[in-house]
């Protein structure tokens, strides 16, 4: 399937794809039914890009909460390089100054590299901050080769071996990012410039990677899909031409919904590292959501020794508290009312056994305690869940306290309320019904 002598095609107009992407319709999914086998490898692990793609959908974070968060980072990682890695813009003097915070931190990991566009004026960025490995923008698509850069193949290709040479003679591993990789011409330049990539990687002994990037999250999950938009496919025939897993990362978009799953897939297919921000908050429609990555890790691989699962609950307090950061109260994993339920029936499941409605044990691994919000379609099961997460008390759902405060929920909501009901106004309903006889909180 793959042809591994491909050699550059300096064709002389852009190869656009029109049968997939037509422009003027949603973009089509195109079958050859060729299928490729997984390729899981033996270690695979999350890069971070929430200060460099994160930043370009947000306002810019200042030094101090960039530490802060790649702090919160090295925590949740524990040691044990599953977060490899950190990349960070260097054009600013805000951006280095982060950069430095972060250095004097001498932490292992994640570690810190650059981001820079392919011109030599930019590498000397790198160089001053003393970084040992950057991201290089190769643009892949003749969309941006010929639309964007105005440039042939050939001369493309010509100044992104440069840069990279370039990299390699001041002893810096270069990173290229296939920009747009989901849509460019695979046999026609992507196997070709790989394939000189890693002739110059075995010319300095040194390894040169490749980020595949779906710029516009075209790329699909599915090994029978052609390619360029085929996930397994693209990983594949760059395998086949004897690229290591190793140098192999994943970057995707969620333009179509699947940036979750396709990160995963390039996991599954040869591809040892998955790009990733904080909460998905990437630019236009974000990146991999970092927490669900390491949730994923340890669906695939189980779970890793030394990873505190629970600082990702502390970080989401840290987003939301002083970064500004919207999450959406549904938001798997971290949102406040991810493992919150409403109806009275799933309550009463849960007071049976929490497993019928949590999906694992959120308190144990997230320091996430189940939670009820009372509505008016809690009933008495909620109430008594309610009550007993913060009295110490157990009491039957039956109890005419419980009824008491039930009657008072249902007469809020035949008033035409439509909000959900308060913990100051619970608590207050519960020391009326309950009197001299209230429990003692929790601690």
């Amino acid at each position: 399937m793959v042809n591994k002598n491909a050699k550059l095609l300096d064709v002389g107009k852009p190869n656009l794809h029109r049968q997939m992407f037509p422009y003027t319709e949603f973009p089509g999914v195109v079958f050859d039914d060729e299928k490729v086998e997984y390729d899981i490898p033996e270690k695979i692990w999350i890069t971070d890009t929430t200060f460099r793609d994160g930043q370009q959908a947000r306002p810019p974070y200042k030094p101090e909460q960039i530490l802060r968060i790649f702090d919160l980072l090295h925590e949740i990682d524990g040691g044990t390089g599953l977060i490899r890695q950190c990349e960070f813009f260097l054009y600013s003097q805000r951006d280095r100054e982060a950069v430095e915070l972060c250095q004097e931190r001498g932490y292992k990991f994640p570690e810190i590299t650059g981001w820079i566009r392919a011109v030599s004026a930019d590498f000397k960025l790198v160089s001053q901050m003393g970084l040992g490995e950057t991201g290089i923008l190769t643009s892949a698509s003749d969309y941006h080769i010929f639309l964007k850069l105005r440039k042939a193949r050939a001369q493309a290709m010509s100044s992104y071996l440069d840069i990279a040479r370039a990299a390699l003679d001041s002893g810096v591993i270069p990173r290229c990012h296939f920009e747009d990789i989901t849509r460019a011409d695979y046999e026609g330049f992507v196997l070709p410039f790989a394939a000189e990539l890693m002739k110059l990687a075995g010319e300095y002994d040194k390894p040169v990677k490749i980020r595949l990037c779906d710029t516009l999250g075209f790329g699909l999950p599915w090994a029978g899909v052609a390619l360029p938009r085929s996930i397994p496919k693209l990983i594949h025939g760059l395998r086949e031409i004897g690229v290591p897993s190793e140098w192999l990362e994943w970057h995707g978009h969620n333009d179509f919904h699947k940036v979750q799953v396709n990160a995963a897939t390039a996991w599954l297919y040869g591809c040892c590292a998955a790009n990733a921000a904080i909460f998905g908050n990437g630019e236009r429609t974000g990146n991999p959501p970092l927490e669900a990555l390491v949730v994923e890790h340890a669906q695939l691989k189980g779970m890793t020794e030394g990873v505190n699962y629970a600082a990702i609950t502390e970080l989401a307090e840290y987003a939301e508290k002083e970064l500004d950061l919207e999450i959406p109260r549904n938001y798997p994993l971290v949102g406040r009312d991810f493992n919150v339920t409403r109806a009275g029936i799933h309550a009463d499941g849960l007071l049976k056994n929490e497993e019928i409605y949590n999906c694992f044990d959120t308190k144990k691994l997230l320091n996430r305690p189940i939670g009820v919000a009372i509505t008016d379609k809690t009933g008495a099961a909620g109430i008594k869940h309610w009550i007993e997460a913060r009295y110490e008390t157990e009491i039957p759902k039956h109890d005419p306290r419980i009824t008491r405060v039930k009657d008072r929920i249902d007469a809020e909501y035949a008033a035409d309320r439509v909000s959900m009901i308060s913990d100051d106004e619970m608590f207050q309903w519960i020391q009326e019904a309950f009197g001299n006889d209230l429990p003692p909180l929790r601690t």
